[in-house]
């Protein structure tokens, strides 16, 4: 069966050859868990709106036919047509979709991939150098092959402006540079498909940059568990020296004791039967710092790549919602308030203001990851002057409660090495079904989260409804554990 070659699996094949073996030969393998939607839809999106960067264009029609196709690009092309997005060609067993091609006529054209990132990766430069290869061994000049990206200094002020949101590198001189390596690794490639046998290339960082690889599970099956892959502590490159080493098991790293203290004492819990590992005197310094009135505060937000509001730029955190939970004096009653944003209108400006009416100055703000909330609140006192001092006062007021499980001052096994909420959590209240996540309808996590609110707009008042509700439910639920998890740091520093 010969192979059809298109970018995607040519790049593909530039991260590791055998992760295009497998997808051909085994793709019920694969992990669909290292698939962002949310990122597939962010690409899309992007690249439909840069469609129109060179003004007017024809696309060309996905069709299963990909020689449908080519065959609408080339009458395009024979009529004249200047810019064709998803041109799409075949050479021998060879395939691509140029996301922006320029037609300048008498066969000289210009190339111009899309990507939403904000920077110039060097898998994109294969990708580019990939369709020049199409496209010269199809007799055009390619007199340009050009990279567009995401200008992340762009703000948009009125109208989205797409010379301004969209930056254009050329790449022709790398694109042409690259060419005989294309050639070679096409070819390299063409044999090492036809192999009957799944490879037996070894792991490495290949696995996960650029992109997480979805048959690391099947190439580490036969790996001990837990492995040196499970450590939560240790980057990847000391992963992939203990591995080499032959230092792959917990028992293994344990007796060489080759990872920092945070790791080890993951190991140690793992191998033996401890009891939870609770430094006294730093959780006591943790929550000492907090007084009455306490308000536990969180956060969601959604990051679009394309910005939707003035004074925002791409994948700037637009917050949306906000659950706080308070007490106001030592032994008072348990209290909620919350925000969420209706879509349709810039939420950030409604919420400040609500926040500060519904936070007093100088009450004690207690948070879980404090960069995320504490950078948000930066950000609205500089938008909004009136609320500044305010704003700045909730930030200067501000405490992380995530500090003693992120230093493992409280470390169990169950953690798992992770100072996740979504670990800890369920770690020291176990089975507990008020606090249990999976227990919610429709969001679940931030992720989540974030794709219903973007979603909402486009619901019926039924299902606008519903997502409310679900919205509220899990926020709220994010703050009401600040609150369990601040007693039972308590409870151990009073026993």
């Amino acid at each position: 069966m010969a192979l059809h070659l298109s970018k995607s699996r040519f790049t593909s094949s530039v991260q590791c050859p055998k992760m295009l073996w497998l997808r051909i030969n085994k793709p019920e393998l694969f992990d669909q868990s290292v698939i962002d939607q949310s990122v597939m839809d962010t690409g899309n999106e992007v690249g439909d709106l840069a469609m129109g960067l060179f003004g007017e264009f024809t696309e060309v029609k996905f069709q299963s036919d990909l020689g449908a196709m080519v065959n609408d690009t080339y009458e395009l092309i024979n009529k004249g047509t200047r810019v064709i997005a998803e041109a799409s060609f075949a050479h021998e067993d060879g395939f691509c979709s140029v996301d922006i091609l320029i037609n300048n006529g008498n066969k000289e054209v210009e190339l111009y991939e899309v990507k939403s990132s904000t920077d110039v990766h060097d898998i994109y430069r294969y990708d580019v150098a990939y369709q020049y290869h199409i496209l010269t061994k199809l007799g055009f000049t390619v007199t340009k092959a050009s990279l567009v990206h995401i200008n992340n200094q762009y703000v948009r002020h009125g109208e989205l402006d797409l010379n301004e949101f969209f930056t254009i590198v050329d790449l022709t001189e790398d694109t042409i540079a690259l060419q005989r390596e294309v050639e070679q690794r096409i070819q390299s490639i063409k044999e090492y498909m036809k192999q009957t046998d799944e490879p037996t290339d070894d792991i490495g960082e290949k696995c996960f940059a650029p992109y997480d690889c979805g048959f690391w599970c099947h190439c580490t099956k036969n790996l001990p568990s837990p492995n040196v892959f499970d450590l939560a502590s240790v980057k990847s490159k000391t992963m992939f020296k203990n591995y080499r080493a032959g230092i792959i098991s917990f028992e293994d790293i344990y007796h060489n004791k080759s990872v920092n203290d945070k790791a080890m004492l993951q190991i140690t819990h793992e191998l033996h039967e401890c009891e939870p590992h609770i430094d006294i005197d730093a959780v006591k310094e943790c929550v000492d710092q907090l007084y009455y009135p306490i308000y536990f505060l969180d956060f969601e937000s959604f990051n679009p790549a394309i910005p939707l509001y003035d004074d925002s730029k791409p994948y700037a955190q637009i917050v949306f919602q906000y659950s706080l939970h308070y007490i106001e004096e030592e032994g008072g009653e348990l209290k909620h308030k919350e925000y969420l944003a209706y879509p349709g209108e810039d939420p950030r400006r409604k919420l400040a203001e609500q926040l500060c009416e519904d936070i007093p100055l100088d009450a004690c703000v207690v948070v879980y990851n404090k960069t995320f909330e504490h950078t948000r609140i930066k950000e609205f006192a500089s938008l909004y002057e009136d609320l500044a001092d305010h704003l700045t006062n909730i930030n200067a007021h501000m405490y992380d409660l995530m500090v003693p499980f992120q230093q493992k001052s409280y470390y169990c096994r169950a953690m798992e090495g992770s100072y996740s909420i979504k670990f800890v959590l369920p770690a020291l209240f176990p089975g507990d079904p008020e606090l249990d996540y999976h227990n919610l309808e429709g969001v679940h996590n931030g992720g989540e989260a974030s794709d219903t609110f973007k979603r909402m707009g486009l619901m019926s008042p039924e299902e606008l409804a519903q997502s409310r509700e679900q919205l509220l439910k899990y926020c709220g639920l994010d703050t009401f554990a600040l609150v369990k998890l601040w007693e039972k740091l308590l409870e151990v520093t009073q026993d």
